[in-house]
Parts: C-alpha cells; structure tokens; sequence
C-alpha cells in the first residue's frame, strides 16, 4: 500500500510532501521538507525505513545542497553511523524524532499500541533541524480517544493533542502543522 501526505506548516511558510509505502517487509517514508526555523530557511529530503513493528532502522537525512547525515539502527535501541561508528549518546531510542516533520510521530503511535488512556514513556533519536543536531530526548505519548494522542516533552514542558487518522498519521499538531492533502 502506498500513501501520500502533504503538510503545510501552521503560518503557511513551510511545506513536506511524504510518500508512504507499507508492505510485508516494513515501512518506507520518502518525504522533501521546505522549511523555516528562527527565520533559517532550508531544504531537505528524508527517507526512514522501518520494519513491520514501526522500529525505524535506517534514517537519511539531506539538507539538499549542503550535508547529509545516514544512520541505522538494530530496531533495539543501538545506533551507528553509515560507516559503522557507533553512537552512544543514542543508547535506548527506538523511535525517530525529526522536528520538521510531523509523520515522525506515527513511530511511536503505531509501535507502542496504546490503548485508550494507557501512556508510555519513550527515549527517542530527535534530529534538529536545519543543524542537523542528534539528541536523545525523554518523550511521552497518551492515547486519548481511538483517533487523538497526546505528546509530551518534559524537557520543555510542552505537550500537543494530536488528532490522528486511520493509519496514524497526524492530521494537525496545533501551532506547528496542518495537513493539507488528503484533508
């Protein structure tokens, strides 16, 4: 099965384009991000894949014209760069977090299964945009209803209730994004 998803961020000044693809063997995102942070704007492509059970294992991240990073990962929480180099800082994070994008969020809405008022707390692999910064960050997520979410950073003390579609993919992240296609 394959998807397409276009967001446009909340003030209209930025725009991602995902192709989804699922089958047998896992999860694929193809995604080109134009985006905006602090008044830095910037072009980027992604391509995540993860297996059948949302644990991503490849991550590449482009910033079109100026760097890349590639990382891949066990699915258990272990990362290494393309050329084989660990990353210890990454020790534990499962999911992927990328701050331009809102699709990153279904990692975790589809990996963990929470039911109805069930939360789990999570260490994810945030990549800062447009530096490109790798973080390990504490996050968690509720599931309110069948189709909203709540995610939370403590770190921050920020916390967003998602509404979500059948397949988990964000429909607005209030203040940030707004999915534009299909609405």
């Amino acid at each position: 099965m394959q998807r397409e998803i276009t967001w446009s961020t909340w003030d209209g000044q930025g725009l991602e384009h995902l192709r989804l693809s699922f089958d047998e063997s896992g999860i694929r995102a193809d995604s080109l991000i134009i985006g905006i942070d602090e008044s830095v704007r910037f072009r980027a492509a992604y391509h995540l894949a993860c297996d059948p059970d949302w644990q991503a294992r490849t991550l590449k991240v482009d910033l079109l014209g100026e760097r890349s990073i590639g990382l891949q990962s066990d699915g258990e929480g272990h990362w290494q760069m393309r050329d084989g180099e660990a990353i210890p800082s990454l020790q534990g994070c499962i999911d992927v977090d990328i701050t331009a994008t809102p699709f990153t969020n279904t990692l975790p809405i589809r990996r963990l299964g929470l039911q109805v008022g069930e939360s789990r707390d999570i260490l994810t692999l945030w990549v800062l945009m447009p530096s490109l910064e790798l973080k390990a960050a504490r996050q968690r997520y509720t599931r309110l209803e069948a189709q909203r979410y709540r995610f939370e950073d403590p770190s921050i003390s920020f916390s967003a209730d998602l509404p979500v579609d059948e397949d988990g993919l964000v429909l607005d992240y209030p203040d940030l994004f707004r999915r534009i296609y299909p609405r």
